[in-house]
Formats: structure tokens, sequence, C-alpha cells
């Protein structure tokens, strides 16, 4: 058997800012849907996450994409509850997460090498 070629992370980027977020959230471990809310919420500025709507119309980008996936089991027994749907991280999701984090860590360098933000400052 011959090894399957890696997929070009270009084709999956620039990642949505939601989809984004989704990725973020899911590198900390698997979550339920309203866990990522939560967590988007105490890293958005303003504490301002989506509605879940749009959190759950771009998971289901993500899974159809092979970013992340539905978890058969919550991961924590004891915080099993058969109305939550739990989602991880894939291998590859990781490597976009990370391919698009180096995309807008080259854009920020670009913003304060043209003085549209100071160095040091993330804002």
């Amino acid at each position: 058997m011959g090894r399957r070629a890696s997929p070009d992370l270009a084709q999956f980027l620039p990642v949505t800012p939601v989809a984004f977020d989704v990725l973020l959230s899911l590198a900390g471990g698997a979550r339920h849907g309203y866990a990522m809310l939560r967590d988007m919420a105490e890293r958005a500025p303003g504490g301002r996450a989506p509605n879940a709507g749009t959190l759950y119309h771009a998971m289901a980008r993500l899974v159809d994409a092979g970013l992340i996936e539905e978890l058969a089991d919550a991961p924590d027994p004891d915080d099993d509850d058969a109305r939550r749907r739990y989602y991880r991280l894939t291998a590859l999701g990781r490597a976009v997460a990370a391919a698009e984090a180096g995309r807008l860590e080259a854009a920020v360098a670009a913003a304060r090498a043209r003085n549209v933000l100071r160095p040091g400052t993330a804002s």
C-alpha cells in the first residue's frame, strides 16, 4: 500500500473567525457546544461569543471537512448528558489551526511593520 499524501493545508485557509474559535476551543480538549460557547466568551473581548446557530453551522462545516469529529461517548463518564454531543479536534484540524495561527501571526507582524500596531501591543 502506498502512503496517502498529506493534505495541502492552504486549501483550508483562511479559516473563518468562528471556525478558528471552534478549533482553538477544542485544542484544549473535547467539549460539547455549550462548553465551546462559554470558552469563546471567556477569550473574546467583551465576553461576546457567537450565537448558537452560528456555532453549530460552523461545527457542521468543520465535521464535513474532517477538522473536528463527534465522539460516540462523553470524554468524562461523570459529565455524560444524553442531550449533549461532544466533539474533538482531529490531527488535520490541529494542523489547520496551527497554519491559521501562523497566517494571523504574519498579518500582525505586517501590521506592526507598517506602524498599524505598536510593537508589543495586541490591538
